[in-house]
C-alpha cells in the first residue's frame, strides 16, 4: 500500500523533474549556504530576480536539508520524507513498543501524509521532530526532547509553538532546565548565529515576506480567515495580525492555567494552537492543516503515555 500511495508517485515525480516550489527553494538554499555562507538572497538580488520564488521564508536550519542536493544532487523530498518517517517511528517505538509499525504505515499511506510525501512537503520533518520531542519528554528525557523540538523550531517558524508546549510539559515533570538548555543551544546554532551573519537577508525572507510586508504577493493565499482579512487592505492586514496575536496570548494563558500533564493533552493543545495560527495568518494555505491533523492522529487514545499508539 505504501509503495502504491507514495513510493511510485514519488519516483515518477522525481524522474520527470516535477515538484512543489518548496522543494526548489530548499535545494537552492542549500546551494546558497554552501557557496555564500547564508541561505538567503540579499535585497539587491531579490529585487533583480523579482517574484516570490526568490524568497526563502524558512529558518536557516531548513537549508541543511538542501545540502545533500547541493553536494550530491539528492532530491530534498527524500530528506523530508526520511526525517518524518524515522522520527515518527522513533516516537512510536518510545511510547508503544513494537505496536507502532502498522499504524505508521497506514498514516504514511493515507492521503493526508502520502500526498506531501510524494510532492515534497517540507512541513513533515517539522511534525516528525515535534512528535519525537513530545515522546521523549514524557519518557523523562528532557535533554533529548529539547534537541528534537529545537531542531523542529530551527526548520520553520511553525515549530515554535511546540517549544512552549513542550516546555510546560517537562515543567510539570520537574525537568525544565535540561530541556531549556538543549533547545536554546540548538536554536542558537541553527537560527541566531545564521541570522547574525546575514541580518538583513534574514529579516527580508523570514519576517517581512511571510507577514506580507515585503511588497511581494505570497503564493500562500488559501481563503482562510486571516488571508481574507488581509485582502481588505492595510486595516484588514493589521486586524489579521491582531487576531493572530490574541490567539497566541489565549493559548499561552491556557498553558499557564491548565498545563498539559501528558502526551495526549500536549498534542491536542498544540494541535489547537496550530489550527488557530493556520486560520489567522495573513499568508496561509490549506496545507498547513497537516500539523493539527497529524498531531491529533498521533495523540494517545488514553491518558497514560505507556499506552500511546499511533492512530490512522
Amino acid at each position: 500500500m505504501l509503495s502504491a500511495a507514495v513510493l511510485l508517485p514519488l519516483a515518477v515525480l522525481i524522474g520527470t523533474g516535477q515538484a512543489q516550489p518548496e522543494v526548489g527553494v530548499v535545494q537552492r538554499s542549500g546551494v546558497q549556504l554552501l557557496e555564500h555562507g547564508t541561505p538567503y538572497l540579499g535585497q539587491l538580488e531579490l529585487a533583480a530576480q523579482g517574484g516570490y520564488e526568490a524568497y526563502n521564508p524558512y529558518l536557516p536550519g531548513m537549508s541543511l536539508l538542501g545540502l545533500p542536493w547541493a553536494i550530491a544532487g539528492v532530491d530534498a523530498r527524500l530528506l523530508f520524507g526520511g526525517v518524518f518517517l524515522l522520527t515518527l517511528a522513533a516516537s512510536g517505538a518510545l511510547l508503544h513498543g513494537q505496536g507502532w509499525k502498522r499504524p505508521l504505515l497506514l498514516l504514511a499511506a493515507s492521503p493526508l501524509v502520502g500526498l506531501p510525501l510524494a510532492v515534497g512537503g517540507d512541513d513533515l520533518p517539522v511534525i516528525g521532530l515535534v512528535c519525537l520531542g513530545l515522546a521523549l519528554a514524557v519518557r523523562d528525557r528532557p535533554g533529548a526532547a529539547g534537541l528534537a523540538i529545537g531542531l523542529a523550531a530551527a526548520l520553520k517558524a511553525t515549530g515554535w509553538p511546540a517549544l512552549l508546549v513542550c516546555l510546560v510539559l517537562v515543567h510539570t515533570r520537574g525537568r525544565t532546565a535540561r530541556y531549556g538548555v538543549a533547545a536554546a543551544a540548538v536554536l542558537a546554532g541553527g537560527v541566531l548565529l545564521p541570522a547574525l551573519v546575514d541580518p538583513r537577508g534574514f529579516l527580508l525572507n523570514v519576517v517581512e515576506f511571510p507577514l506580507g510586508l515585503a511588497g511581494v504577493a505570497s503564493p500562500a493565499d488559501s481563503p482562510l480567515p486571516g488571508r481574507l482579512l488581509a485582502d481588505l487592505g492595510p486595516h484588514g492586514h493589521a486586524a489579521a495580525l491582531a487576531l493572530l496575536g490574541l490567539a497566541a496570548l489565549a493559548m499561552a494563558a491556557s498553558l499557564l492555567l491548565r498545563p498539559p500533564a501528558d502526551a495526549r493533552q500536549a498534542a491536542y493543545r498544540l494541535a489547537l494552537g496550530l489550527l488557530l495560527a493556520t486560520a489567522l495568518m495573513p499568508a496561509t494555505r490549506w496545507g498547513y492543516l497537516v500539523y493539527p491533523a497529524v498531531l491529533a492522529l498521533w495523540a494517545p487514545r488514553r491518558k497514560k503515555e505507556d499506552e500511546l499508539c499511533l492512530v490512522a
